[in-house]
């Protein structure tokens, strides 16, 4: 008597398109930097259509010449964030930064080329300071730079109450060098500064294995460390390239300002993480990248030309659009961090 045989479940087929290849599916991880390079060419085509003018290479040029210390600060905030933390004291360095390059060349008559690196060294060695108390005594990151924040406004105010003028002729003429791109289009040498420390900060973000260990640190610095990583390092290393990030900003600062005051860049630090999460990085930490960076310090610079360009409304509008566009994203975030988890 023969037995009947059980049957076999069929093996599951996945759809395929054409040629064999599986169908194209987007990422949702790359859905924050979509969303933001879809708002900035919204923006950009908004103020074409309803401004004439507005629809230039100058105009779009601006963009990065009006804020090109903003982009270079944006850029070590976001390996900042990435990490899991964050930097107050990027603004309150940038103004320590344009005092004492403008003290050293107007009061002592410095050469530029000694006093720049000065202040860069300088500022990289505040943020190492405030990472390895950050790291070492496992103080929270939000005290530490607000302790920062404070420490180096102070100290702007023990070098000069007042405003320092830049007068050295050749400083004066590095400021305000342009540099042709197309006709009668040009950029400042501070926006070919931050589109080179972006493209930098792209190749460290993705090529480097500090680049990675951010990401890792971010996502779980727990599992980083299970995973044999130099967490401590790392932690240390991002608010180090973001103190040397915000004392290169303020040197740009001064190509623009051609000064050193106490009062340069109140608030940055606010525009700064404004635009990182714009740009769709998480303020959790582990997700975003520095072209969405990029983007969102761009679409900072749009509002305020679109409101230039209309000329009847005040400026507070600006700070009224970014505070509703950051509400906006931070509610995108919240929704994209519980559809990534598991059941979510």
């Amino acid at each position: 008597m023969s037995t009947p045989m059980a049957s076999s479940p069929l093996p599951s087929v996945t759809p395929q398109a054409p040629g064999g290849s599986r169908p194209w599916q987007f990422d949702r991880k790359y859905l924050p930097l979509a969303v933001t390079i879809s708002l900035f060419v919204a923006m950009m085509t908004m103020g074409s259509v309803s401004y004439t003018g507005f629809f230039s290479l100058q105009v779009f040029l601006n963009l990065l010449i009006d804020n090109a210390f903003l982009c270079i600060v944006a850029v070590g905030m976001t390996f900042v964030i990435l990490s899991g933390g964050i930097d107050l004291s990027v603004g309150s360095v940038i103004a320590l930064t344009t005092m004492v390059l403008a003290w050293a060349i107007e009061r002592h008559q410095w050469s530029p080329w000694v006093a720049i690196p000065l202040v860069l060294a300088m500022g990289t060695g505040f943020g190492a300071l405030m990472g390895v108390l950050i790291q070492r005594f496992r103080l929270q990151p939000f005290i530490v730079t607000l302790a920062g924040m404070f420490l180096a406004r102070g100290l702007c105010y023990l070098i000069s109450i007042d405003s320092i003028s830049i007068t050295e002729a050749g400083y004066s003429e590095l400021a305000q060098l342009r540099i042709p791109v197309w006709g009668d289009a040009s950029v400042s040498i501070g926006a070919v500064i931050a589109i080179v420390v972006v493209a930098v900060g792209v190749f460290i973000a993705h090529c480097t294995q500090f680049g990675r260990t951010v990401y890792a640190v971010g996502g779980n610095e727990n599992s980083a460390v299970l995973m044999g990583l130099p967490v401590k390092a790392t932690v240390v290393g991002v608010y180090t390239l973001s103190g040397f990030c915000s004392a290169l900003a303020g040197v740009v600062l001064t190509f623009y300002m051609l000064s050193g005051y106490g009062l340069h860049a109140v608030g940055l630090e606010l525009d700064a993480i404004a635009a990182v999460v714009i740009g769709g990085t998480l303020l959790t930490g582990g997700v975003g990248y520095l072209v969405g960076t990029l983007f969102g310090v761009l679409i900072l610079g749009v509002i305020q030309t679109l409101i230039m360009f209309d000329g009847t409304l005040s400026s507070w509008w600006t700070k009224i659009v970014i505070g509703a566009l950051l509400f906006v994203f931070c509610v995108l975030q919240r929704m994209f961090e519980s559809r990534a988890k598991p059941g979510g």
